[in-house]
Formats: C-alpha cells, sequence, structure tokens
C-alpha cells in the first residue's frame, strides 16, 4: 500500500492511498464468497452459484462495491498511522479507480488537529495566591464544628430567633394567585442561612409559635423561574414549632467527645494543620489555573468544529451524571433551570471551545517538553484505582491490560506533570490577589449560568 498526506486547507488533509491489485482481488473473491451466500440465484442452490453466472445475476459492480466496503476502511486506518496525521472526523472518501486486476486508488480527505504554534509558556507571569491561615479562620472552624455537634431542643414556646430551626407551613402567592412550587408544610428552615429569599427569614424573627404572618419579598431579576423574576410575592406563613441549637462548651471534654484528641489545644492545632493543608492546595490550584488561562488566552488557534462538539457532548455527559448522582434527571434539572438542551449547549459553547483549545496546548507543550507517563507510574494509578475499589491484584492486571483504561490513565499524567512543569517554570510575583481565570482542565457546566443540581425546587429559595 502506498500513501500520500497533503494539507490542502488550514486543518484539511487529503490522503492519496493505492491499494495493491493482488489485495483488492483477494477482497473480491472473498467479497464474492459472502454476497452468495445471500442471493437465490434461479438453477442453483444459495451458496453454490458459479462465479460467472453470478456476476452476470446480481451485477458484477454489487461484488465491487462490497469488496471496497473492507479494502477502504483498512488502508485508510494504515495511511493516518503511516502518515501520523490525526483526524478529528470522519473523512470524505472518493474513489478514483476501482478495478478488478487493478490497484484501487482512492482519496480521504479529512479535518485534522490543528498545528499548535507555541508562544511563552515558561517565565509566564503568575501572582503567588495567598496560603496564611488566619487565627479568626481557625476560631471559624472550631465555632462550625461546635455547631454541627450541637444539640437540638424542641420549645414548647417562645419566638423564632436567629440561628433557630423554624417549622413552618407557607403558601405563596403573586398577584393574589398562588404559583406552583410556592407551597410548603412542616419545612424545616434554618433562620440566618440565607435559603430562601432575600428578607423572608429576617421577617420570620420575633414570630411565635402557631402564630401567622404575610412576609413580602421580591423575587431577583435573575430567579431561575422567569415567569417569577423581579416580581414581588406575599408569603403567608405559620410557624408550627421552633428548634434552638445547644451549643456544647469548647474545651477539652468537648475535644474527647468530637474527634480523637485529648485536648482542645491538640484539636485546634490539627483544624489549623487541616486549613493549612487546604490554603496550600487551593494556591497550588490558582497558580496553575493562571498560567494555563494566560497561556491558552495567549494562543492565536483555530479549533475545529468537530473537536468543540465532541468537547461539548463530554461536557453534557458530565454535568449529567452530576445531575443522576444528585437523584435527578436531565429532564428534571433542564425543566428547573428553565432551559432545553439546544440553549444548555449553546450556553456551553463558549467554555467547550476554550477546553477544546486548552487540550490542544496542553498536548502540543507535553510534546514539545517529552512529557510521558512511564509504565512505574500508570501501574501506580491502576493501583490507587484498585484499591479505591477494594480489589486485589487480579483487578489491577485487568485495569493494566484494558488498552482504554491504560490510555486514560496515560493522558492524566502526562496532563498532571505538564500542569506541574508550568507551574515550576512559571514567574512568581508576590502580594497577589486571587485570579479570576477558568480551571485549568474541562470547564464545568456552572459556567453557564444554570443553578447547580440538586438545588431545592422552592421558588422561596435563591
Amino acid at each position: 500500500m502506498k500513501a500520500n498526506a497533503e494539507r490542502i486547507e488550514k486543518n484539511t488533509v487529503q490522503l492519496e492511498i493505492e491499494v495493491e491489485a493482488e489485495q483488492f482481488d483477494r477482497a473480491i473473491d472473498i467479497a464474492y464468497r459472502r454476497l452468495v451466500q445471500r442471493y437465490n440465484v434461479p438453477g442453483f442452490r444459495k451458496g453454490k452459484t458459479p462465479r460467472q453466472i453470478f456476476e452476470r445475476y446480481v451485477g458484477k459492480e454489487v461484488i465491487l462495491e462490497e469488496a471496497m466496503e473492507s479494502v477502504v476502511p483498512e488502508a485508510y486506518y494504515k495511511a493516518v498511522a503511516e502518515t501520523g496525521i490525526e483526524p478529528v472526523d470522519q473523512p470524505k472518501v472518493d474513489v478514483v479507480q476501482a478495478e478488478e486486476g487493478k490497484p484501487v486508488v482512492f482519496k480521504a480527505t479529512v479535518l485534522v488537529k490543528p498545528e499548535v504554534v507555541l508562544g511563552q509558556y515558561k517565565e509566564v507571569e503568575a501572582k503567588k495566591p495567598l496560603t496564611e491561615v488566619p487565627e479568626e479562620e481557625v476560631d471559624k472552624a472550631m465555632e462550625r464544628l461546635q455547631q454541627r455537634h450541637a444539640q437540638l431542643l424542641t420549645l414548647e414556646e417562645g419566638i423564632v430567633k436567629k440561628g433557630d430551626i423554624a417549622v413552618i407551613d407557607f403558601l405563596g402567592r403573586v398577584d393574589g394567585e398562588p404559583f406552583k412550587g410556592g407551597e410548603g408544610a412542616d419545612y424545616s428552615l434554618e433562620i440566618g442561612s440565607g435559603s430562601f429569599i432575600e428578607g423572608f427569614e429576617d421577617q420570620l424573627i420575633g414570630v411565635s409559635i402557631d402564630e401567622t404572618r404575610d412576609i413580602n419579598v421580591t423575587f431577583p431579576t435573575d430567579y431561575q423561574a422567569a415567569e417569577l423574576a423581579g416580581k414581588d410575592a406575599v408569603f403567608t406563613v405559620s410557624v408550627r414549632g421552633i428548634k434552638r441549637k445547644e451549643l456544647a462548651e469548647l474545651d477539652d471534654e468537648f475535644a474527647k467527645d468530637v474527634s480523637e484528641f485529648d485536648t482542645l489545644e491538640e484539636l485546634r492545632t490539627d483544624i489549623s494543620n487541616k486549613l493549612k493543608e487546604a490554603a496550600e492546595e487551593r494556591a497550588k490550584f490558582q497558580l496553575r489555573q493562571e498560567v494555563v488561562s494566560k497561556i491558552v488566552d495567549g494562543t492565536d488557534l483555530e479549533v475545529p468544529a468537530p473537536m468543540v462538539e465532541s468537547q461539548l457532548n463530554d461536557m453534557i455527559r458530565n454535568l449529567e451524571g452530576r445531575v443522576t448522582s444528585q437523584g435527578m434527571t436531565m429532564e428534571n434539572y433542564l425543566q428547573y433551570a428553565n432551559t432545553t438542551i439546544e440553549e444548555l449547549r449553546g450556553q456551553m459553547q463558549p467554555d467547550a471551545v476554550w477546553a477544546a483549545k486548552m487540550n490542544l496546548i496542553m498536548e502540543a507543550i507535553a510534546k514539545a517538553e517529552n512529557i510521558e507517563a512511564t509504565e512505574e507510574e500508570i501501574k501506580e494509578e491502576a493501583a490507587k484505582i484498585a484499591r479505591y475499589y477494594n480489589t486485589g491484584e487480579e483487578e489491577l492486571q485487568k485495569i493494566l491490560d484494558n488498552k482504554g483504561q491504560v490510555n486514560f490513565l496515560t493522558d492524566q499524567i502526562v496532563r498532571e506533570k505538564t500542569l506541574q512543569f508550568l507551574a515550576d517554570n512559571a514567574k512568581i510575583i508576590e502580594g497577589a490577589d486571587e485570579p479570576e481565570t477558568k480551571q485549568a482542565g474541562e470547564p464545568e457546566a456552572e459556567n453557564t449560568g444554570e443553578p447547580e443540581a440538586g438545588d431545592t425546587n422552592e421558588p422561596a429559595a435563591e
């Protein structure tokens, strides 16, 4: 087989492929043997019709087409491997010659990955993220732990205070008419949590058990239910009960009850250390974000439409996976978000373009710097998966024997090493604010401005 590749447009390559006559003749013979089993030719048992008679009966072109269906794909994939091109779409095939006893000649025109002309990717300026943890943050973490382990006391009488959990019945009306989702019974609402529309919770402060009060609120102009956005509403709310938190003293006994430590000081030190570790991880993430964003935004690169479409499909699948994991269906999510799948894809399109561009650039940097995954690194990552699923050596070997999984692990390792390479080679500037940059990876659906899957579907909630 012979194959030549010619770039005929910016991201389009034309392959001219020639397959030897002997190979095509063998394919024709195989095609005849396959087809003769499908046709009933008068005067012959199925599968026993001589080839010359069979050709006259069905037409020689039918056999040639059958042969071409096996020859062309095989030759095309061999030509792709030989020429080293990287297609991103299905080829358009034009047959130049297909005759018995002669070589098959055809042209395959296909979109390929664009050539990435890398600009500066070393010494990229990035602000040093903050990693210090103020004592106030440790205090807040201690308070959250105290809140988490508080006892809830059910009051027999009293009024709602900030921090209480009010058990309420409510009915909302807009222009005097109830609206869908605006009604609830025995709903537990923590006052001060900001779960409901601004002003709703504050107006419940001071209400007594079994008291009913009308609460006036205005839906935000960007509220997810478009028919309610910006409108005034009145909620008739009855307080059915009040639960109040009783906080334990922050002392050594508290530390023993909620942790493995014997003293409050030991517990506080452990929390401080964990906050510092989290701050360092955030700083590492932010630094990578800023560096990658500057590299991507500073690179002139046109991404072929099929690559964007593929990235968009991946993002939709990831969103659907998150939605499903939170007990919803995609249909519920779209209804809640007051959108359609087509509108959602349109909103996510810019992020898909950016992510596809970023993937190409990261791949080009890894290639330029000879960043690869070693066998030991692949095995180590596979072992992590096996440990996560609590499986043994047999399952580990299955992972390593699965080409698809190994390729996935390889890509993940190379991506991580490339990100770290860029961070290590960045020019760090002291005194930074947090950068507003895209994530150094696949953009999430949150970038679309849509509500998170799993949010409550109460119109009273923000």
